[in-house]
């Protein structure tokens, strides 16, 4: 059974990064589709500037022809703060047996011992760290031990049993952020060929991220 991927954010707005990204780690570990989530809310002091509904829109015009790229709005439905173990359990009740693979870069995973219930990730998920060409290894000090003991160079793991594992993907990572996006749109600047055509489009016909943060 092949794995199903979930990638998470703010995608305010989603761009080409994010969906290269999706691409690759699809393509390189031949899963099923990728659930693309945008949050709620984050929990952190800072909001994403668009509302969700414009958020959901532009991810699902930024996909279109894409068959397995699909977008997830679970966390918009749920409301409140955003908590990624919430979002794989929800997804594990719909998917009982299916292998799960939870997409991050390289410092989010860093920052995983921090999270909610972080304890329970690997009961739910594999995790895969998207991770730049010559990238170092992380620092097993940084870790909870859990993860450390978790990881695995055997990708074909990630088919044989439906959580528990971490492997680390090497992708061309494009240098593209929303904050570098908004800041450009923010001067007047152009952000064509950043992101997809309709997001483009989206952004224009309804003025976002022209005024300050």
């Amino acid at each position: 059974m092949k794995p199903v991927g979930l990638l998470g954010g703010s995608f305010d707005p989603v761009h080409n990064g994010h969906l290269r990204l999706a691409i690759e780690v699809m393509e390189g570990l031949d899963l099923d589709h990728v659930r693309l989530v945008p949050l709620n809310l984050p929990n952190a002091t800072k909001q994403p500037v668009a509302a969700g509904e414009q958020r959901l829109a532009m991810l699902r015009a930024g996909v279109a022809g894409e068959p397995r790229l699909v977008p997830d709005d679970r966390e918009l439905r749920r409301g409140g703060i955003s908590y990624t173990v919430e979002t794989l359990q929800s997804l594990r009740e719909e998917l009982p047996h299916q292998p799960l693979c939870l997409i991050l870069g390289m410092d989010a995973y860093r920052s995983i011992g921090t999270w909610h219930r972080w304890q329970r990730l690997l009961t739910l998920s594999h995790i895969v760290i998207a991770a730049r060409p010559g990238s170092g290894a992380t620092d097993p000090a940084d870790l909870p031990a859990e993860f450390v003991r978790a990881e695995t160079p055997d990708p074909d793991m990630l088919c044989g049993q439906p959580c528990g594992g971490v492997y680390r993907h090497i992708i061309q990572q494009l240098e593209i952020s929303s904050t570098q996006i908004r800041e450009r749109l923010r001067h007047g600047l152009s952000v064509r060929y950043l992101l997809p055509d309709a997001v483009f489009d989206f952004i224009h016909r309804h003025h976002l991220y022209s005024k300050p943060e």
